[in-house]
């Protein structure tokens, strides 16, 4: 109750990723949680939170998708969400085969994994 949502588009980069986290940061109801697209994306806020003396988890927790060996490297680990990488390829090949036939792609549903580390916190109280 009484969460907002706001968002920023950004390229799959380190660095367009940290100019939007700057952006969402700089406003000032700053979020107390980023939720990016994929790991390299919270690498960016990772450094858009430092450049503003923010600390994560204290200040703002950051979450990512994939669950990339980046996760582990960042300080402090990155919680973020394990995709079957290898599932999610035949599929999306599998999905373009059939449309390349004038077929329509099967739905296909496929399992994450929540992976809780150490970059995800209770929000801070104001």
């Amino acid at each position: 109750p009484g969460a907002t949502l706001a968002r920023e588009d950004a390229a799959l980069d380190v660095a367009a990723a940290r100019d939007a986290a700057g952006r969402l940061l700089g406003r000032p109801d700053r979020p107390t949680a980023l939720v990016c697209d994929d790991d390299v994306m919270s690498a960016g806020a990772y450094k858009a939170a430092r450049a503003r003396g923010l600390e994560i988890p204290r200040d703002l927790s950051v979450t990512g998708i994939d669950d990339v060996p980046l996760a582990t490297a960042l300080e402090p680990e990155l919680s973020t969400v394990r995709l079957p990488a290898a599932e999610l390829g035949a599929a999306g090949m599998e999905a373009l085969l059939r449309l390349l036939e004038g077929e329509r792609p099967a739905t296909l549903s496929l399992p994450g994994e929540l992976v809780v580390r150490g970059s995800t916190g209770p929000a801070p109280v104001e």
